[in-house]
């Protein structure tokens, strides 16, 4: 066979292979022994694989991820630093459950109590922080009641701060996935202590209980829970070549369980499906009229950080993106007011929504350049 044809069918051959890995698409996901589960790209929001969702559970353990995310909040507002001592009352002392083993009437900063509730699972750690905090248990709830409602978790009620069973405490895997991505976008210094493989407090050194973290070196959190009630459960998050995946699975019926279907939607997300950001942030993407304004054209981006959209992998170049306008722009804009939205479709179907935001002011004009406007609005 001549070299021309030899390479002629070589590449025919690679076309058609091609072709059928095209074809194949995305296969279902892992069979799970987790009633209840989810798997969500960090960056696109995208739901990647899921079981009820949203059915509401309890959520022992994970209960704690609030729990340290209003820590961090408060630390961030400015009413609490990391060196504050908090004193430990009998109650905090007294908490049942897993415990970093406080002492009662002694003194620990608010950093130990911490690590204490992210790597050691301390119920006394998280009742101790809430009642620095919040004067009482009950108060510090209703504190993470408010900011579960502020990220729109509404399939979650706190009514403790450690987790213990309450008739009145549940969450959902989206919830939880939606205050772990929460933690990891906005507190991601502090997010690093939840990959820490131990920690020691009053000399006793407690291993970290999320075993992922000393299976898979891409996982780097997030929080394990156990009851009997709630059964094993785990929201954990894995980080390859830029994607970051999270996954959340609870009511499994034994800690290796939860660990081998976090690991399976883990390894099924990373392998299946590919992130990007066609936009960064700040990028214009179009520039749409404006009516009645100083300037009759306004820039306009992606909202917040670089637009992300999560596709089937190898489906990239399929990609295509539209902006579409809210209505009539009229002035005045503010900078970073909603306007439209950037839609984003595979091979014509539509796959994800970004909000688009002005990416400049435009004031409103004077009376010439308004008269003018409001004639040339008529053709």
């Amino acid at each position: 066979m001549s070299s021309s044809r030899l390479l002629l069918s070589l590449s025919i051959l690679f076309l058609f292979t091609a072709l059928a890995r095209a074809e194949v698409g995305v296969p279902e996901p892992p069979q799970l022994s987790a009633p209840g589960y989810l798997l969500v790209d960090h960056h696109s929001g995208a739901v990647l694989a899921a079981a009820d969702p949203d059915q509401r559970m309890e959520p022992a353990s994970l209960t704690k991820i609030m729990t340290a995310y209003v820590v961090f909040h408060e630390i961030e507002d400015g009413n609490l630093s990391l060196d504050d001592e908090v004193f430990i009352s009998e109650k905090a002392w007294r908490t049942k459950g897993s415990r970093m083993f406080v002492e009662v009437n002694t003194r620990v900063s608010v950093k130990d109590l911490l690590l204490g509730v992210i790597v050691q699972s301390g119920n006394d750690a998280c009742v101790a922080l809430a009642e620095h905090i919040a004067g009482s248990e009950d108060s510090f709830a209703d504190l993470m009641n408010r900011h579960g409602e502020r990220l729109g978790m509404t399939g979650t009620h706190y009514a403790n701060s450690s987790g213990l069973p309450h008739p009145d405490q549940y969450t959902t895997p989206r919830d939880v996935a939606i205050i772990s991505d929460a933690t990891i976008r906005e507190y991601p210094a502090e997010y690093a202590w939840y990959k820490l493989p131990d920690f020691t407090f009053n000399n006793i050194k407690q291993a970290n209980r999320n075993r992922l973290l000393f299976q898979d070196p891409s996982v780097d959190g997030v929080k394990t829970g156990h009851t009997d009630a709630a059964g094993w459960c785990l929201a954990a998050s894995a980080a390859r070549d830029g994607q970051r995946l999270t996954s959340v699975v609870m009511g499994t019926n034994s800690d290796r369980a939860r660990s081998a279907d976090s690991l399976a939607l883990l390894n099924y997300g990373f392998r299946f499906f590919e992130t990007h950001r066609p936009y960064v942030a700040g990028e214009t993407v179009e520039r749409l009229r404006v009516w009645s304004g100083r300037e009759s054209w306004l820039p306009v981006g992606p909202a917040g950080a670089a637009a992300a959209v999560t596709i089937p992998r190898g489906r990239y170049a399929e990609l295509t993106a539209e902006l579409v306008p809210l209505g009539s722009i009229e002035a005045p804009v503010e900078q970073g007011q909603v306007v439209g939205e950037i839609v984003f479709r595979l091979a014509g179907e539509e796959v994800q929504r970004h909000p688009a935001v002005a990416l400049a002011e435009i004031p409103r004009g004077g009376v010439l350049r308004r008269l003018t406007d409001s004639v040339l609005r008529l053709f």
